[in-house]
């Protein structure tokens, strides 16, 4: 099996990427930093006897975003698991060079494009990180950036992380009968670098008993690529290797919909049926 990873440069990716190998699948690592990225390589190896196909993407550029689509579309014949879990949380409002909020760009609109380009390759499964922040958002797709609405790190990146339920939502609708499958996943709170500068991640990394380790919090994602649960459960968000409750935000239909809509606008692809 080919399992294309996102944000395997370190964390959870990182952590999914070994597992993965381990069990016989051949890894595909996209990470944004090459050095790091070698790094996981080195360890996929080390497990695999192999050393793995590594691409490097910016996702704060979707000209990047639509690079690696078109290498890893002239690459390979056939991807069976697309793993979405690059992702970004930072307290400073920025916009990236396409004009987006820099979390919704990263964290949604980036993997949407990959996805959205990939798509006709996939085979199996997709799969998104998303996080029990999504149940805070109040994600409008007509303010995508919250150019209209208070902004803070927080707030936004909640909005990013329902995003990725809903995306999940839709993306399982369309998929609907053809024998590819969406799910998401929380992985829990991690003590890796993410967030690195906020003071609930700095709790998580020095307070005993806060946080979970990156291969803990890989756990559901390679549950979701290698179990039945991946393929049985379309549309839905797991915590702990298990289906799980989220509010309306997270799953009503129509709203999935409307993000779709406005995604495929603000990263330029059609939206489809």
């Amino acid at each position: 099996m080919i399992s294309v990873i996102t944000g395997a440069s370190a964390g959870i990716g990182a952590a999914a990427a070994v597992e993965l190998a381990r069990r016989g699948q051949q890894v595909v690592l996209v990470g944004r930093d090459p050095a790091k990225t070698a790094r996981t390589a080195d360890r996929v190896k080390a497990v695999s006897g192999t050393l793995p196909d590594t691409f490097t993407c910016d996702y704060t550029s979707l000209e990047d975003v639509r690079r690696l689509g078109a290498e890893l579309l002239s690459r390979y014949g056939r991807i069976d698991v697309l793993i979405n879990n690059a992702g970004v949380m930072t307290t400073d409002r920025t916009l990236t060079r396409d004009g987006h909020e820099t979390m919704i760009q990263v964290n949604h609109l980036a993997p949407f494009l990959l996805t959205s380009l990939l798509l006709d390759r996939v085979t199996g499964r997709v799969i998104t990180t998303s996080s029990r922040a999504g149940k805070t958002g109040r994600l409008d797709p007509a303010d995508l950036n919250r150019d209209r609405r208070r902004w803070s790190g927080w707030l936004q990146y909640g909005d990013s992380k329902q995003a990725n339920a809903l995306f999940t939502v839709e993306l399982a609708r369309r998929l609907s009968g053809t024998g590819v499958t969406a799910t998401c996943f929380h992985p829990g709170v991690i003590k890796t670098e993410f967030a690195a500068r906020t003071f609930m991640m700095w709790m998580v990394k020095n307070i005993p008993g806060m946080g979970q380790t990156a291969e803990q919090g890989a756990s559901t994602m390679v549950h979701l690529a290698t179990h039945p649960d991946g393929a049985a459960h379309p549309g839905r968000y797991f915590a702990a290797s298990a289906p799980a409750a989220v509010p309306r935000g997270m799953s009503d239909p129509a709203l999935a919909r409307s993000l779709w809509d406005a995604s495929a606008a603000a990263v330029a692809v059609p939206t489809g049926a």
